[in-house]
């Protein structure tokens, strides 16, 4: 069985390359899907790996705590991960989701002249997605709010292809 000794640093350091490179295209605005799943994942993986460094190096850690520039380093990483947890700005999360929910409450007419079938074929892909939607209702409405369904009623309308 592995020591704590011999997997704790690699695994840091392993998931630190990661999370810098991932963090780097994000910041840049280059990133993935894939990417910020494999970010947030390794963000994980380093919290466990630093975890047992610290268990390992506890005593060597303590020393920090009597040197003024690490207490000040450490007090600033720590007010900023505090600052993290504060609800400022940004609270309505990226402007796509304004426009789904906007097409999710638009009424039947409109939501199939936005999706480019006529009211007939619309409710065909709909009903085929699980959706009984009526005269005058919005999407939102006819799936009680089910973002899941509301999702895949979106999809079946707006898919990609020739036949609209």
């Amino acid at each position: 069985m592995l020591t704590l000794r011999q997997w704790a640093t690699p695994l840091t350091v392993g998931s630190f390359l990661v999370m810098g490179v991932t963090g780097m295209l994000m910041f840049f605005r280059m990133n993935t899907f894939l990417g910020k799943v494999i970010h947030e994942w390794a963000g994980w993986m380093m919290l466990i790996g630093v975890g047992a460094h610290i268990l390992l190096n506890w005593r060597a850690l303590t020393t920090y705590f009597k040197r003024p520039l690490a207490m000040w380093i450490m007090s600033v990483g720590a007010a900023l991960t505090l600052a993290t947890l504060l609800p400022v700005g940004g609270t309505n999360g990226p402007p796509i989701r304004s426009v789904v929910m906007a097409v999710a409450q638009a009424d039947e007419a409109t939501l199939m002249a936005l999706s480019g079938h006529d009211l007939q074929e619309g409710r065909t892909l709909l009903s085929e997605a699980g959706v009984d939607l009526q005269p005058g209702q919005s999407l939102a409405d006819a799936t009680d709010g089910d973002f899941g369904l509301q999702s895949a009623a979106l999809s079946a309308l707006f898919a990609s292809g020739d036949d609209h």
